[in-house]
C-alpha cells in the first residue's frame, strides 16, 4: 500500500479527493475508517447484503450493477477515485439490503466507514450533509442517464454513449474491454457488439485490438 493512504497522510489524501469537506469531518473520517486494498473482481457489496460501511473510494475503479432474479445484469454507472457510493449511503442510512452489486474492475484502495456514522455527522458537521445530498444527486443524474439510453436510444447509440462514459470514467482513450464485457453491460448478445464495433471501426471512430478499444472520433 502506498505511503499516501496511511493514517498520518490520510487528511491529506482526503482534503485532494474531497476538497468541499471541512477539515475536521476529514480527520473524523480517518479516524471512523479503516483503509482496504482491493483487487479486480473483488465483490464489495451483493444484491440483499446488509452494508455495514459506507464506500469512498480512493483509487480503481467500481463497477456497479442491478441484477435480476435469473442474474442477468445490467450497468447502472462507474465509481473512480475520488468519489463515494450514494446507494451505500443511503442503505447505510436506513438499514436497507442492498439493491445492487459492486464490482472492482481496477485494482485500487477503498476507504470504509462504518454506517453508525452516516446519521451522527448529520447535525455535527456543517458540509456533511451537503456532501450526501449532492452525491445522491449526482448519481440519480447518471441512472436517469442510463434509463434515457435504454428507453428511447437505438443500440448503436447506446454503445457509443457506453463507450463515451469508460473513456471519462477511466480517464484514457484506450479501454481495456472485451466484446463480451460490453455485451453484459448492455444487456445484448457478444456478436451485436461485435458488428456494431466494426461498424464503428469502419468510420474511423475507434480502432479494435485484442481485449481493447481505442477511442478516436467518438
Amino acid at each position: 500500500m502506498q505511503t499516501r493512504f496511511t493514517k498520518p497522510e490520510l487528511p491529506k489524501t482526503l482534503r485532494r479527493y474531497f476538497p468541499e469537506l471541512e477539515d475536521l469531518l476529514l480527520e473524523a473520517m480517518t479516524e471512523a475508517g479503516h483503509v482496504v486494498e482491493v483487487r479486480a473482481g473483488d465483490s464489495m457489496m451483493q444484491v440483499g447484503q446488509q452494508l455495514k460501511y459506507m464506500i469512498f473510494l480512493l483509487e480503481g475503479n467500481l463497477k456497479i450493477f442491478r441484477e435480476d432474479d435469473e442474474g442477468a445484469e445490467f450497468y447502472l454507472y462507474s465509481l473512480t477515485a475520488g468519489s463515494s457510493c450514494a446507494l451505500s449511503l443511503s442503505c447505510s442510512y436506513r438499514m436497507e439490503e442492498s439493491a445492487v452489486k459492486g464490482i472492482v474492475m481496477e485494482d485500487g484502495v477503498a476507504l470504509l466507514i462504518p454506517i453508525e456514522f452516516m446519521e451522527k455527522w448529520l447535525p455535527k458537521y456543517k458540509t456533511w450533509a451537503r456532501y450526501v445530498i449532492d452525491t445522491f444527486h449526482t448519481r440519480m443524474e447518471d441512472i436517469l442517464t442510463t434509463l434515457d439510453q435504454v428507453a428511447f436510444r437505438n443500440l448503436d447509440e447506446r454503445l457509443e454513449f457506453y463507450l463515451k462514459r469508460m473513456q471519462r470514467d477511466q480517464d484514457t482513450d484506450v479501454l481495456e474491454l472485451n466484446h463480451q464485457r460490453i455485451a453484459g453491460d448492455l444487456n445484448t448478445s457478444r456478436e451485436v457488439i461485435s458488428r456494431l464495433l466494426k461498424k464503428l471501426e469502419q468510420r474511423g471512430k475507434i480502432e479494435l485490438s485484442r481485449n481493447s478499444i481505442k477511442l478516436v472520433a467518438l
